[in-house]
């Protein structure tokens, strides 16, 4: 295999394939990429068998072939030498000689026969929509889902396409986002899929700002195809919790606040947190909320903001983190706060089709 790219070209397509690399693997191979050379370009392909991810590059090749390369190195290998073109030549011993300029690597390879195969979901049903509405949905929601692998169908994000949109719902137990988008595809194409949180995160990273996403599913499998990029992952097996029965039915109290001045006074009261003193305490009054944390041994901190509320003075604890989890990724001026007691989950709702349900705190 003999092949000549441009820098800034494998450097873009190495990096959109490199995060499925895993940094420990008991298999050799997993830490390789795949490249393929045909004609006049380049397929970089990686896997850790549960998320793949493959790309094209444009590249003048003298000799077609194939050959796994360690992807990481040759990513620091890439990123180092001068700008220009990189020529490569890989021997039947998968031995890769890279040069550009005065600069001359040699690389170790691996047979392209030991890399897994790339599986092939070719979905019975298959939806379209934005690739940025696509991706800031999973922004939108996916800070939420859990991090427990007992429970393991929550380490993911809901897409649950019912009845002419597309609901994306993450939860730990402790809080809940949803996010919701209308989109076409057919009633015989309604159903469920659990997106494991791995996929997620590779998708987040490599969607674009323009463009359109086809999506496919099998029953195990989901297969997302933009641009010259495909990433293939498995679906986790499960259903997913009943989750509508965690949202309030309804509210007595609704606060109107300003998102970034929350967002800010949430994140300064919280550098008095610890691991065991997490609870930031939201006492409400006549337009405005006082925010206040006291952790032993560390100090406290208190902020005042001015809301839009009339209704009866109140206090409610929640985890700052988690509150300022949702107010990052929303965009809205301002976020409204509907309470009912001290005791009843509170949820945070914008001018889009979201909410964020979250669990309160007891405090002493």
């Amino acid at each position: 295999m003999k092949f000549e790219v441009g820098k800034s070209a494998l450097m873009e397509g190495l990096q959109k394939v490199l995060n499925v690399v895993s940094l420990r693997t008991t298999l050799p191979i997993l830490s390789n990429v795949l490249i393929e050379a045909d004609k006049s370009s380049l397929t970089l392909t990686t896997t850790d068998l549960e998320v793949g991810v493959r790309c094209k590059v444009d590249a003048k090749v003298s000799k077609t072939g194939a050959s796994t390369l360690p992807a990481r190195r040759l990513s620091s290998i890439v990123r180092e030498l001068p700008d220009g073109a990189i020529q490569v030549e890989v021997d039947d011993k998968n031995n890769a000689n890279v040069k550009s300029g005065s600069s001359f690597f040699k690389i170790m390879g691996l047979s392209k026969d030991e890399f897994p195969p790339m599986p092939k979901a070719e979905g019975k049903h298959s939806y379209k929509m934005e690739q940025v509405a696509f991706r800031e949905m999973l922004r939108k929601t996916s800070y939420a889902a859990s991090t427990d692998e007992t429970r393991y169908v929550l380490n993911g994000v809901l897409l649950s396409f019912k009845g002419g949109k597309l609901t994306m719902v993450a939860t730990d137990g402790r809080r809940l986002a949803l996010v919701e988008q209308e989109i076409d595809f057919p009633d015989d194409a309604q159903g469920d899929l659990i997106l494991p949180s791995k996929a997620v995160a590779e998708l987040t990273q490599v969607l674009g700002d323009e463009g359109e996403l086809t999506l496919s599913a099998t029953e195990n499998q989901i297969m997302f195809q933009f641009d010259d990029v495909l990433v293939v992952s498995k679906l986790i097996d499960g259903t997913f919790p009943n989750y509508k029965q965690v949202i309030p039915a309804q509210c007595e109290e609704r606060v109107t606040v300003e998102r970034e001045s929350l967002f800010t006074a949430l994140r300064r009261v919280s550098l008095v947190t610890t691991d065991k003193s997490n609870a930031a305490k939201l006492t409400f009054g006549k337009n405005k909320v006082v925010i206040s944390m006291n952790t032993p041994d560390i100090g406290e901190a208190e902020e005042s903001l001015p809301v839009k509320y009339d209704g009866k003075e109140f206090s409610v604890a929640f985890n700052p983190e988690y509150m300022m989890d949702p107010l990052k990724t929303l965009s809205s001026d301002e976020v409204f706060l509907e309470l009912t007691d001290e005791l009843s989950p509170g949820v945070l709702k914008t001018d889009i089709p979201f909410l964020y349900v979250l669990m309160p705190m007891r405090i002493t």
